[in-house]
């Protein structure tokens, strides 16, 4: 077995998590607000120069993590031709001993896996693996023994690089293989105890449903994804959420023990809203940040975005296209969407980091669905965001002081706009810039002053 790893390459820190278990952070302590792209097909359907391409550009844009698929279909192959498996066999990785992703005369499916891993780290990228997809385990290609063999391999491969987080799962109930789906997380955690574990569930859940308490699992995934409103009526399903997505971190947040929460899959910009009708509407990158916004300011600790090309890395003429795609990943890589949402982690790295906490208290005329907002605060500050530009009306006293800063900072591309101070006492009434009207997004923020 090749258990390679590229000396050449400063490794990250590790990820773990925070002491009150509500974030993530780097070994040293710094917190790592988890701004993820999906990149679901990237092993598959890229080589190493298309690989790059995506990497450099991501890292460009301000993310911070790629979520992979690993095994997409039993029968995966690389866009070189090498198979990743043994006649489909999970427990019989084809792998080419002796050699690594420098000897391009042996390469393999495997050394390709570690290319992208290590071109990643390069970047400053952590990668969260996803084993195995979940429709090869329900289709009943994965057993409890081949899986044992299967996250064996894995854990013991992949243990020494330091930016992998393991996603289990896949897009799929943890009722469905849960006997599966247990011996690939009890496997990977004994075998590769230092790194992030947690479980990418099907639409509308999360992790939390089946694996809450299981020790393998670190934090919890859940995917909001990709209804809306009117859609999200689905017979016996629990979450009927539609768009809010900020209902799934507030019921994970409430459980004990503590542990992180995110969304792994949100509605991805382009994609037709439901998936499957394609006369319907496509997420847009409003709905992007709306998404965004809401699930963060609840208290989750990251969040993922995807756009319907790249997460497929679709080229026109592809066999496999899917949901309606149109145009390359390589035009779609920049849609607006994907320069936006490193404003969220920039914001929230400019103030302090762990002693953030949700607090609906702070809105005084709250609404529902798009009227919402949504609000957040540390000890010296407060976060307050409109999707429609609506004026908000602030409780304040919430924070020291007599009087406070406050800016609206603007979601779609950073920059500030002051409106100076405020006393801190009473009901203070916001109007922010612009009309009303959905994507007109706003961040209210108020600061103590030193």
């Amino acid at each position: 077995m090749c258990l390679y790893t590229n000396a050449q390459v400063k490794p990250l820190q590790a990820l773990s998590i925070s002491s009150n278990k509500r974030f993530f952070q780097t070994k040293d302590g710094k917190p790592f607000f988890w701004l993820g792209d999906t990149g679901w097909l990237l092993f598959s359907k890229t080589s190493r120069e298309d690989a790059v391409e995506y990497l450099q550009t991501r890292k460009d844009q301000g993310f911070n993590l790629i979520q992979v698929m690993v095994l997409h279909e039993a029968n995966e192959k690389n866009v070189y031709g090498d198979p990743a498996l043994e006649n489909g066999d999970v427990s019989k990785p084809l792998i080419t001993p002796g050699n690594d992703y420098r000897d391009t005369k042996a390469y393999d499916y495997w050394d390709h896996v570690d290319y992208i891993i290590d071109e990643a780290a390069k970047r400053g990228l952590y990668v969260g693996l996803v084993p195995v997809w979940g429709s090869i385990v329900k289709s009943g290609k994965v057993s409890v023994k081949q899986a044992a063999v299967y996250a064996r391999f894995l854990a013991l491969r992949f243990k020494d690089r330091s930016n992998i987080v393991w996603l289990n799962g896949g897009d799929i109930k943890g009722t469905d293989s849960i006997g599966v789906w247990k011996m690939i997380g009890t496997t990977i955690k004994r075998f590769d105890p230092n790194h992030l574990q947690t479980y990418h569930p099907r639409g509308r859940a999360s992790s939390s449903e089946w694996f809450h308490k299981e020790t393998w699992l670190d934090f919890n995934m859940f995917q909001s994804g990709h209804r809306n409103y009117s859609q999200d009526t689905t017979t016996g399903e629990p979450n009927h959420y539609g768009e809010d997505n900020w209902k799934y971190v507030q019921a994970d947040y409430a459980l004990k023990p503590v542990k992180p929460t995110m969304d792994g899959e949100p509605s991805y910009e382009n994609i037709p809203q439901g998936l499957h009708d394609y006369s319907r509407p496509k997420w847009t990158a409003a709905d992007v940040r709306r998404y965004a916004y809401w699930e963060v300011f609840a208290g989750g600790a990251g969040f993922t975005y995807g756009e319907n090309s790249v997460m497929q890395f679709h080229k026109p003429g592809d066999a496999d296209a899917n949901y309606d795609v149109k145009g390359s990943w390589k035009e779609k890589i920049h849609s607006p969407g994907a320069s936006q949402v490193q404003y969220l982690k920039q914001l929230l790295l400019s103030h302090s980091y762990f002693d953030r906490v949700p607090d609906q208290s702070l809105v005084v005329n709250n609404g529902e669905q798009y009227q919402r907002v949504a609000a957040m605060r540390g000890k010296d500050y407060a976060l307050l965001y409109t999707y429609t530009g609506r004026i908000i009306q602030v409780q304040m006293g919430k924070l020291a002081g007599k009087t406070l800063k406050a800016y609206w900072f603007d979601p779609r591309s950073g920059k500030k706009i002051d409106t100076g101070t405020i006393g801190n006492t009473g009901v203070g009434t916001f109007d922010p810039p612009g009309t009303e009207e959905n994507g007109n997004d706003w961040v209210l923020v108020l600061e103590k002053l030193n």
